[in-house]
């Protein structure tokens, strides 16, 4: 098979990547154009020209689109040499702070400049932010916020990364928020607390040296890129610049680009037109289009290399209409879908509009001018209920799929959001129909992933001097979940019988000792694999309880060895889980969770040891310093910076439902072959186009709205946003048909085939659905 990088160019991809090396040109086109091939065409050319690797470097908006790049620099073709940088704004300004801190940290205000700085995941970001806002929360702030707590503390987070990365100052955050606020003025209390939240917050890692995203990029561009010796750095290591997706990217990044793009040999500049999908992150396209003034070179790519005549007449058929000006909503049933019409499919369920054609008439050619070209990319028929819909949706995938051949790595199921009822219900579904099934959630919780529970149970059982024995109900899932071809029934039996608590304490009885008639109702098999887990966990129990009670000299040593909680994680898995006999051993999607949570404990490890030994040390004015960070002994006072077991407070912190940081690993491809099911913004920030997408729920809101957030607004957070000017129901509705637009021309530009729509009357809460989305698809089938 032929390498997808030595396939040829088109000439306009082979005009942009050979280039003159002292060029700097601004490419922007349409998803699926060929603009990155071409970007990644030039890094090949440059490296056979001569250039350094170590001297090209590649900006991305997130490290998940770095993909085309590292694919490449990785394959036997490529020329030797030293490595290119790929890497987000973010990556660099952590690498120059680490570089420069010597320099920075007086001026950017750190309470120790003398010690070295500590990056915050946005997991531990989160866990320090609790210390700050709980007690507030305990005293009577954001009573009116109707929020699970953790989604509170990653707004306060989201304000504070909006604010650095439009370049203003995180003071500002409440000023701004309630100059657009035109409702109840009760919310205007709410904006209030998020500011002194903010504040503290910001006063609290200053103190400690600690760097959130927002702290980052603020001291990159504050302190440290118009310092003339890393600007110097910088422009004298880095002489050839790819910027890809600049319109993703932030206001603050491409002010440092266009100050950069003069000074370099040479540079292309990446623009995807139509996009900005990260606006809730800042993302700003207008801001990346200056861009474009500081290139000699403007080119321009059309057409697509993915969607098909169908599917680009069916892109542009909804951007018009979702651009257009409202109409009223029409409830009259659908027209049946161009497979429906030509096959007989739906019965008189759906009745066929004047201009459709007729069984026969399509059997005979007679009329196909009539179905115009959008019509034939799209697949629907209209169900009542939601679980009709989902019923559908299988039925069609296992025909792609076992009829029509299609691979079921080119099927994407997409919905606004993707629950854990959701996705339990396609898998089962899927695999009934022996299709397999892969799913991404990148926003969840871990806690919310069946896996991790069992993980953190399995791990409470094996740390008893925690007293934080699990429950019955939670170890029988634990052993549902680990043990292979255990069902819940068994297991919950299993739980009944061997499973006892006392004093804070858990014993798990052997086999052996279960009467002769239960051990025949778990049958033996069952109770072999369940005798091997129960012997794995006594030993680790009796390790782990010895090293939370050592003598007072061994107390340090032993509490290094308790808190190195993702290596015992790590054995759990390879020594136990993994093994034949156990449910992570053939399961793909536990073994990247398993992963996931190993890297969340060991981060949260190395932060806090990063961080030990470092008391406050404020260098604000004294009164600041008093009403920011409250002194010892205070009501307020904040705990112990480090906690006494750093592999407990993890536990607990992943149990309160903290929201999970970005792992790489889970927006890989692999594997290849499986039915994605994700989020439809997920999908999109993949950038990977497929044969066919099921959009479901295609009536419901969700397509429309925006995500409820009481203590921000990215809009009213932005740099195109005036101070002062307030946000209105007009602007409401403009963002919210611009997204729905930006989303669903996003969609279809990544899909080659055909598109299916998941149609429920009725939808999962047994609400009717007239979704904004549903109105425009209506209009395309309707106008003629």
């Amino acid at each position: 098979m032929a390498s997808p990088y030595n396939l040829p160019l088109t000439d306009a991809q082979s005009a942009v990547a050979t280039l003159p090396l002292d060029r700097r040109a601004f490419l922007e086109g349409p998803a699926g154009s060929g603009k990155t091939r071409a970007g990644v065409a030039r890094i090949r050319h440059l490296l056979q020209s001569g250039a350094a690797g170590d001297q090209i470097l590649v900006i991305l908006p997130q490290r998940t689109l770095a993909g085309p790049y590292t694919e490449m620099l990785r394959h036997p073709s490529t020329p030797a040499g030293s490595e290119v940088t790929v890497s987000t704004m973010g990556g660099l300004a952590q690498r120059m702070i680490e570089l420069f801190w010597p320099l920075v940290a007086f001026a950017a205000g750190f309470g120790r400049p003398d010690r070295p700085p500590v990056f915050l995941t946005l997991e531990t970001a989160q866990y320090f932010m609790a210390r700050i806002v709980r007690p507030l929360l305990d005293a009577g702030y954001f009573e009116t916020a109707a929020v699970d707590r953790n989604r509170l503390y990653s707004q306060i987070l989201d304000n504070l990364a909006k604010m650095a990365a439009v370049g203003y100052d995180h003071t500002e955050i409440g000023a701004r928020l309630k100059a657009a606020w035109v409702g109840e003025s009760s919310q205007l209390r709410v904006y209030d607390e998020a500011q002194e939240c903010a504040a503290r917050f910001r006063q609290y890692c200053l103190a400690h040296n600690f760097l959130d995203f927002s702290l980052q990029i603020e001291v990159f561009a504050r302190h440290l890129w118009p310092l003339p010796k890393c600007r110097d750095y910088l422009q004298g290591r880095y002489r050839h610049l790819i910027i890809d997706n600049a319109e993703e990217d932030t206001p603050v990044s491409h002010d440092i680009l266009l100050e950069w793009l003069p000074s370099v040999r040479s540079a292309l500049v990446i623009y995807d037109t139509g996009a900005g999908y990260r606006r809730f992150l800042a993302a700003d396209p207008a801001s990346a289009y200056r861009l474009k003034a500081a290139c000699e070179e403007q080119i321009a790519f059309a057409g697509s290399f993915v969607m098909s005549p169908a599917v680009a007449a069916l892109s542009e058929r909804l951007r018009r209409v979702l651009r257009a000006r409202p109409r009223e909503l029409d409830l009259t049933p659908l027209p049946p879908s161009p497979k429906t019409a030509v096959s007989g499919e739906g019965g008189d369920a759906i009745a066929r509009p004047a201009g459709s054609l007729s069984p026969d008439a399509a059997a005979s050619g007679e009329g196909a001018e009539e179905v115009r070209p959008a019509l034939l990319a799209l697949d629907y028929a209209p169900c009542r209920f939601h679980p009709q819909m989902l019923d559908w949706v299988a039925e069609r995938i296992a025909g792609l799929v076992n009829d029509e051949g299609v691979s079921p790595g080119e099927i994407a199921v997409l919905s606004p959001f993707v629950t854990g009822g959701l996705r339990f219900s396609l898998e089962n579904r899927l695999a009934a129909y022996g299709v397999p099934t892969r799913s991404h959630r990148p926003s969840r919780a871990l806690a919310e992933e069946p896996a991790t529970l069992a993980l953190l149970t399995l791990t409470q059982l094996c740390h008893p001097h925690w007293r934080r024995p699990p429950t019955g109900y939670d170890l029988a899932h634990a052993l549902m979940l680990s043990v292979d071809d255990m069902d819940l029934v068994r297991a919950q039996l299993l739980a009944d019988i061997a499973y006892r608590t006392r004093d804070g304490e858990a014993s798990l009885s052997g086999f052996d000792e279960i009467e002769p008639e239960m051990q025949e109702r778990l049958t033996f098999l069952l109770g072999g694999r369940y005798e091997g887990l129960r012997t794995w966990l006594s030993a680790n129990a009796r390790l782990q309880a010895a090293a939370g009670r050592p003598s007072a000299r061994d107390r340090k040593a032993a509490q290094r060895r308790t808190a190195e909680l993702d290596h015992f994680l790590a054995r759990l898995f390879g020594e136990l889980l993994s093994q034949p006999g156990y449910a992570f051993h053939a399961s793909f999607d536990a073994g990247e969770i398993t992963a996931n949570v190993i890297e969340s404990a060991r981060k949260f490890r190395q932060v806090m040891q990063l961080a030990e030994g470092r008391p406050p040390a404020p260098r604000a004015a004294a009164g600041q310093a008093q009403a920011l960070v409250p002194a010892a002994g205070s009501r307020d006072a904040e705990p112990p910076l480090i906690p006494a077991d750093l592999g407990r407070e993890w536990v607990e912190l992943v149990q309160d439902g903290v929201l999970a940081a970005q792992y790489i690993r889970s927006w890989q491809r692999q594997p290849e072959d499986a039915v994605l099911i994700a989020p439809a913004y997920t999908f999109l920030m993949s950038n990977r186009p497929v044969d066919h997408q099921f959009w479901l729920d295609v009536g419901s809101n969700g397509w429309w709205e925006r995500l409820y957030q009481p203590l921000t607004q990215p809009y009213v957070l932005s740099r195109g946003w005036p101070a002062g000017a307030q946000w209105t129901d007009k602007d409401e509705y403009t963002a919210r048909q611009e997204a729905l637009s930006a989303l669903v021309v996003g969609l279809t530009r990544r899909c080659r085939v055909q598109i299916h729509l998941g149609l429920a009357q009725m939808g999962a809460t047994g609400v009717e659905q007239k979704g904004a989305l549903l109105r425009a698809i209506q209009q395309v089938l309707r106008d003629r």
